[in-house]
């Protein structure tokens, strides 16, 4: 499943291809991940031209002429490719594809479930799925770690919850969220209120420093970019090691449930 290093990465390859270029036809193959019927759909983006690209979080929006916004979401897993020329072989699967005047296109593939949204501008308050997502942990000017102190105070779950909940912090999922809570020496079930300052500051940086690191490398091997290459993160600390030493401490990493996810620890470093 994508998260954020996998989105941001594409949403920039997308920004530096795709702005500027005019849509000359959609073809829609599976109406249900739309928000809106397909003809409506089809006759809103048609001709228009794109503006701008960007991310939150694990959504990657399409700014269009007429203040119309685009939001996709991949969900459990997709791709977004680019074709360069109108003789470019067809994916054998997918869900949208998008012409351009150029003789260019971008296919779509949803592989279990995703969405692609139509946000006219007078409704930009009104996408329920979007208009919540917390702060991006890469924007150094809104995530300080002033305000993420700010956010941890008076909480008391458990900080694999708090940082898993999109409206929190918008982009970190079940995978990352291992390395992150590794770096930073933290139990997933550990209760936000019994952290202390020296704590928090290491999961501050822990947060930024492994999200950066994925996407300076294209995210994981397993997910694809827009030119349909994989990512070049192959390894984790602890994530999907279990049974595999600590590469601090050599102590066998174990898995564990919290918050009904799966987790992986080294008992010993993240007591």
């Amino acid at each position: 499943m994508p998260e954020l290093p996998e989105i941001y990465h594409l949403s920039k390859q997308m920004e530096h291809e795709l702005v500027g270029r005019q849509i000359a036809d959609i073809e829609v193959l599976q109406e249900k991940c739309l928000n809106i019927g397909k003809e409506e759909f089809i006759a809103a983006v048609s001709n228009k031209t794109i503006q701008f690209i960007s991310s939150l979080g694990k959504w990657i929006f399409i700014g269009l002429d007429a203040g119309i916004k685009l939001a996709l979401s991949l969900g459990m897993g997709g791709d977004v490719i680019y074709h360069k020329d109108a003789s470019s072989p067809l994916p054998e699967k997918y869900q949208f594809k998008i012409d351009f005047t150029d003789k260019s296109f971008l296919t779509i593939r949803f592989w279990w479930f995703g969405y692609f949204h139509l946000v006219k501008a007078a409704e930009n308050n009104a996408h329920k799925q979007t208009d919540e997502l917390g702060v991006s942990p890469l924007d150094k000017s809104q995530f300080t770690y002033e305000h993420f102190g700010k956010m941890l105070n008076g909480k008391r779950g458990s900080i694999k919850s708090f940082l898993m909940d999109q409206k929190n912090v918008a982009g970190i999922g079940n995978v990352y969220i291992q390395d992150i809570l590794f770096r930073a020496k933290l139990h997933p079930g550990r209760k936000i209120n019994t952290m202390d300052d020296s704590e928090k500051g290491l999961l501050y940086n822990a947060i930024y420093d492994e999200l950066q690191e994925a996407v300076e490398l294209g995210g994981i091997v397993q997910e694809r970019d827009l030119y349909n290459k994989p990512g070049r993160k192959y390894d984790f600390l602890v994530g999907y090691k279990e049974g595999k030493p600590c590469p601090v401490c050599g102590t066998e990493i174990s898995k564990i449930t919290v918050a009904n996810t799966a987790c992986y620890i080294c008992s010993s470093c993240q007591k």
